[in-house]
Protein backbone atom coordinates (compact mmCIF):
# COMPACT_ATOMS: atom_id res chain seq x y z
CA UNK A 1 0.00 0.00 0.00
CA UNK A 2 1.42 3.35 -0.87
CA UNK A 3 1.80 6.56 1.37
CA UNK A 4 -0.91 8.37 -0.62
CA UNK A 5 -3.46 5.80 0.18
CA UNK A 6 -2.06 5.51 3.89
CA UNK A 7 -3.15 9.33 3.93
CA UNK A 8 -6.51 8.34 2.47
CA UNK A 9 -6.85 6.55 5.97
CA UNK A 10 -5.77 9.37 7.75
CA UNK A 11 -7.87 12.14 6.10
CA UNK A 12 -10.65 9.63 6.93
CA UNK A 13 -9.73 9.69 10.48
CA UNK A 14 -9.67 13.50 11.11
CA UNK A 15 -13.06 14.17 11.70
CA UNK A 16 -13.19 11.83 14.34
CA UNK A 17 -10.63 14.01 16.00
CA UNK A 18 -12.00 17.26 15.71
CA UNK A 19 -15.14 15.49 17.03
CA UNK A 20 -13.78 14.08 20.30
CA UNK A 21 -12.03 17.42 20.88
CA UNK A 22 -15.49 19.30 20.58
CA UNK A 23 -16.95 16.97 22.75
CA UNK A 24 -14.65 16.32 25.37
CA UNK A 25 -13.95 20.16 25.46
CA UNK A 26 -16.80 20.87 25.90
CA UNK A 27 -16.89 20.33 29.76
CA UNK A 28 -20.98 18.76 29.47
CA UNK A 29 -21.03 15.98 27.28
CA UNK A 30 -21.95 12.82 28.55
CA UNK A 31 -23.10 9.63 27.07
CA UNK A 32 -26.74 10.75 27.15
CA UNK A 33 -26.00 13.31 24.99
CA UNK A 34 -24.86 10.46 22.41
CA UNK A 35 -28.60 10.16 21.60
CA UNK A 36 -28.62 13.14 19.48
CA UNK A 37 -25.17 14.28 19.22
CA UNK A 38 -26.19 16.59 16.09
CA UNK A 39 -28.41 18.34 18.30
CA UNK A 40 -25.36 18.76 21.33
CA UNK A 41 -22.97 19.90 18.56
CA UNK A 42 -25.44 23.11 17.89
CA UNK A 43 -25.48 23.86 21.04
CA UNK A 44 -21.10 24.47 21.42
CA UNK A 45 -19.95 27.70 21.54
CA UNK A 46 -15.82 28.65 21.24
CA UNK A 47 -13.43 26.54 20.98
CA UNK A 48 -15.90 23.23 20.83
CA UNK A 49 -18.22 25.24 18.11
CA UNK A 50 -14.96 25.46 16.15
CA UNK A 51 -14.27 21.56 16.56
CA UNK A 52 -17.14 20.78 15.10
CA UNK A 53 -16.80 23.46 12.49
CA UNK A 54 -13.41 21.93 11.49
CA UNK A 55 -15.15 17.81 11.53
CA UNK A 56 -17.54 18.96 9.13
CA UNK A 57 -14.93 20.72 6.71
CA UNK A 58 -12.93 17.92 6.91
CA UNK A 59 -15.36 15.55 6.26
CA UNK A 60 -16.16 18.10 2.80
CA UNK A 61 -12.70 17.67 2.06
CA UNK A 62 -12.75 13.90 1.65
CA UNK A 63 -14.58 12.98 -1.81
CA UNK A 64 -12.04 15.64 -3.89
CA UNK A 65 -8.55 14.24 -2.04
CA UNK A 66 -9.62 10.81 -2.16
CA UNK A 67 -10.69 10.92 -6.00
CA UNK A 68 -7.10 12.83 -6.15
CA UNK A 69 -5.21 9.87 -4.34
CA UNK A 70 -7.18 7.44 -6.71
CA UNK A 71 -7.05 9.04 -9.92
CA UNK A 72 -3.56 9.60 -10.08
CA UNK A 73 -2.53 6.04 -8.60
CA UNK A 74 -4.89 4.72 -12.17
CA UNK A 75 -3.85 7.37 -14.39
CA UNK A 76 -0.21 6.03 -13.19
CA UNK A 77 1.88 9.41 -14.92
CA UNK A 78 3.06 10.97 -11.85
CA UNK A 79 6.04 8.91 -9.94
CA UNK A 80 4.82 7.77 -6.64
CA UNK A 81 6.94 9.86 -4.32
CA UNK A 82 5.65 12.41 -6.11
CA UNK A 83 1.61 11.49 -5.23
CA UNK A 84 3.05 10.31 -1.93
CA UNK A 85 4.48 13.74 -1.09
CA UNK A 86 1.44 15.42 -2.28
CA UNK A 87 -0.73 13.37 -0.32
CA UNK A 88 1.46 14.33 2.75
CA UNK A 89 1.69 17.63 2.18
CA UNK A 90 -1.93 17.41 1.84
CA UNK A 91 -2.42 15.90 5.39
CA UNK A 92 -0.11 18.46 6.60
CA UNK A 93 -2.21 21.21 5.30
CA UNK A 94 -5.48 19.78 6.98
CA UNK A 95 -3.71 19.19 10.23
CA UNK A 96 -2.71 23.28 9.80
CA UNK A 97 -5.75 23.87 9.27
CA UNK A 98 -8.06 22.04 11.88
CA UNK A 99 -5.04 24.28 14.56
CA UNK A 100 -5.96 27.05 12.85
CA UNK A 101 -9.77 26.44 13.36
CA UNK A 102 -9.21 25.82 16.87
CA UNK A 103 -6.65 29.07 17.51
CA UNK A 104 -9.38 31.07 15.89
CA UNK A 105 -7.19 31.81 13.20
CA UNK A 106 -9.46 32.71 10.28
CA UNK A 107 -7.39 34.60 7.78
CA UNK A 108 -4.45 32.28 8.28
CA UNK A 109 -7.02 29.24 8.13
CA UNK A 110 -8.43 30.71 4.70
CA UNK A 111 -4.73 30.29 3.39
CA UNK A 112 -4.04 26.70 4.64
CA UNK A 113 -7.38 25.83 3.15
CA UNK A 114 -6.61 27.29 -0.35
CA UNK A 115 -2.88 26.01 -0.33
CA UNK A 116 -4.96 21.95 0.35
CA UNK A 117 -7.29 22.30 -2.62
CA UNK A 118 -3.78 23.57 -4.48
CA UNK A 119 -2.66 20.00 -3.47
CA UNK A 120 -5.61 18.52 -4.29
CA UNK A 121 -5.25 20.08 -7.95
CA UNK A 122 -1.58 19.02 -7.80
CA UNK A 123 -2.35 15.75 -7.47
CA UNK A 124 -4.41 16.43 -10.91
CA UNK A 125 -1.92 17.92 -12.96
CA UNK A 126 0.91 15.88 -12.05
CA UNK A 127 -1.16 12.75 -13.36
CA UNK A 128 -2.01 14.35 -16.66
Amino acid sequence: MTVAFWCVLIAVLLPLVCTSIAKLSSGRYNLRQNHDPRAFQETLEGLPRRAHAAQLNSFEAIPAFVAAVVIADIVGNAEQVTQDVLAVLYITSRLLYIICYLADWAVLRSLVWFAGIGLIVSLFVVSA
